[in-house]
C-alpha cells in the first residue's frame, strides 16, 4: 500500500507538494529492493535539478543506484539526518527518510507523475 497523498516516478521516487516546495524520497518498494542503505550522496543546497535527471546516489549493501528528480527546481534543503543515519531510508522512507526539498520551477510537472493507483500497478507488474 502506497501513501495516497504522494505522486510517484517510474524510477520509484515519491514527491509531496506543499505550496511551491516538493519533498522527495524513495518508495518503500525501492528501499526493499536496495536492501540496507549505507550511504546517500545528496546534492548541495542551491543546485538546480531537472525533472527525471539524476540528483544523487544511494548506496546499499547490494547496489549503487542513481536518484532521479521527479520535478525541476532548486534544492532548498537536504535531509541532514541521512549523513549519520542512512538506514532511515529503509525504516521510514515516506517520513524521516526523505532526501531533498526542491523549490519547484513548474508545478504542472507534479500532475504528470504517477498517481498512487498507477504506481501500485507499476510495482505489481514489476
Amino acid at each position: 500500500m502506497v501513501p495516497s497523498d504522494l505522486r510517484y516516478t517510474k524510477d520509484h521516487e515519491w514527491v509531496r507538494l506543499d505550496g511551491d516546495t516538493a519533498t522527495v524520497g524513495v518508495t518503500q518498494y525501492a528501499a526493499d529492493q536496495l536492501g540496507d542503505v549505507v550511504f546517500v550522496d545528496q546534492p548541495e543546497v542551491g543546485r538546480t535539478v531537472e525533472q527525471f535527471a539524476a540528483f544523487g546516489v544511494v548506496e546499499s549493501v547490494k547496489a549503487v543506484s542513481d536518484l532521479y528528480a521527479p520535478v525541476s527546481g532548486e534544492v532548498a534543503e537536504v535531509n541532514p539526518e541521512l549523513a549519520v543515519k542512512p538506514e532511515l531510508v529503509n525504516s521510514d522512507p515516506y517520513g524521516a527518510g526523505w532526501m531533498i526539498k526542491v523549490k519547484v520551477a513548474d508545478p504542472s510537472q507534479f500532475e504528470g507523475l504517477l498517481d498512487p493507483g498507477a504506481y501500485e500497478q507499476l510495482v505489481s507488474e514489476g
